[in-house]
This record gives C-alpha cells, structure tokens and sequence, in this order.
C-alpha cells in the first residue's frame, strides 16, 4: 500500500470538522477495534480504547488515543459500529453490527 494513501474520517458532530488520515493507519486502527469486539463483545468506549491501546502502543506510529477515538467515530457514522444501551451506571458502550470481515 502506498503511505501516501489518505481518506477523510467523519465526525459525527456537525461542528466538528472531519479528518484526513492515512488510510493505512485507519485500516490497522479499524481492525484491532472489529478484533477486540468480535472477542470480547460489547463494551464501554473506555474499556475498548484500553484494549486497542494495549494491543497497539508498541507498534502503531502516531497516538493511538487520537486515532482510536478519529476512526470509532467515523466507523459510527459508516454504521459499521452503534452505540448500545446503556450500562447500568449510565455509561455508553459500543458494539458491532453483523460484519463480514
């Protein structure tokens, strides 16, 4: 893949501008997200950031935090990912929709 490959990632909030990003971060950041959920099923944004940055910090080039948090929210918009019902202290979790990977 050429590293110069770019996509925009959406951001759900219509303040907020979308991002540019290269695509193969987004790709490696995308599967580890599908990767950790198809695993462990749903779960709070925190409790997955915690798993991706676990997985990643030592290999992934840039901050992971930011790009987990860019390429989540973009996957939401893309309706590969939704929010699920709350827990039962109020916080949200997310889960994944039927994918084939």
């Amino acid at each position: 893949m050429n590293a110069d490959e770019f996509l925009v990632a959406i951001n759900p909030d219509p303040m907020q501008h979308s991002v540019r990003i290269e695509k193969a971060k987004y790709d490696v950041m995308r599967e580890a997200i599908l990767g950790n959920l198809l695993e462990h099923g749903p779960m709070t944004f925190k409790q997955l950031g915690e798993m991706v940055e676990a997985q990643l910090l030592d290999v992934f080039d840039g901050p992971v935090k930011w790009y987990y948090t860019v390429v989540r929210q973009d996957m939401e918009v893309r309706g590969e990912l939704r929010r699920a019902p709350n827990f039962r202290n109020g916080s949200k979790r997310v889960g994944n929709l039927p994918l084939a990977i």
